[in-house]
């Protein structure tokens, strides 16, 4: 590899620190600090995970950001007993639902080809379902890592009622909940020690 190429490819890397935020250090949080969130601050969340890709640019996930107190009630009766202290204490609780309908979308995210005949029809149901769950799930990674990069801590959960927060929250649409997160400034005094994880024999195979 030539000087200017290998500089270019070094250049495309995040540093160890980055790196840190993104993974190493980053913690599922259970406690939060009392410090608000903007509401520019979750604009700007989307603004970078939007750009994460998705088979087709379908991009399902819809994302509902419960930050008022009556918001925060109206999710309570949904969530298992050892996750409500720590939503109703985060800033904010993130809603991530997949639309089933996403595909309604496709001719202007998609426009080179006709996508959205892909996924209408009979009998294909459980292909859009199951487009829109591992896409609207990646989607969901890609909104944590822009929150970590922003300089938030998140509290994943599945530890809920989906039907609960769909009647609360999505009544006349047809979206799927598929988790809640947590945001905020993460209180480290609430962290458990750091599971352990996988090695790479365990988990990989190059074949």
């Amino acid at each position: 590899m030539q000087q200017a190429e290998k500089q270019t490819a070094d250049a495309a890397q995040i540093d160890a620190k980055a790196q840190d935020i993104l993974f190493r250090t980053a913690r599922s949080h259970n406690s939060w600090q009392d410090k608000d969130i903007d509401d520019a601050l979750l604009q700007e969340i989307y603004a970078l995970m939007k750009f994460g890709p998705t088979s087709a640019n379908c991009c399902p996930l819809r994302l509902v950001f419960v930050k008022s107190p009556a918001a925060k009630e109206k999710l309570k009766p949904a969530l298992m007993a050892g996750n409500v202290e720590k939503t109703m204490s985060a800033p904010v609780t993130v809603i991530m639902a997949n639309d089933l309908e996403f595909y309604d979308h496709l001719p202007e995210l998609f426009p080179h080809a006709d996508a959205k005949s892909w996924f209408t029809g009979a009998g294909k149901e459980k292909y859009v379902q199951d487009t829109a769950m591992r896409n609207g799930s990646l989607q969901a990674a890609y909104f944590m890592l822009a929150a970590r990069g922003l300089g938030l801590d998140c509290g994943p959960m599945s530890g809920f009622n989906p039907g609960k927060v769909k009647e609360a929250f999505f009544p006349d649409r047809n979206f799927e909940v598929n988790m809640l997160c947590n945001l905020g400034y993460g209180d480290p005094s609430g962290l458990y020690p750091r599971s352990p994880r996988l090695g790479f024999e365990q988990a990989c195979e190059i074949v």
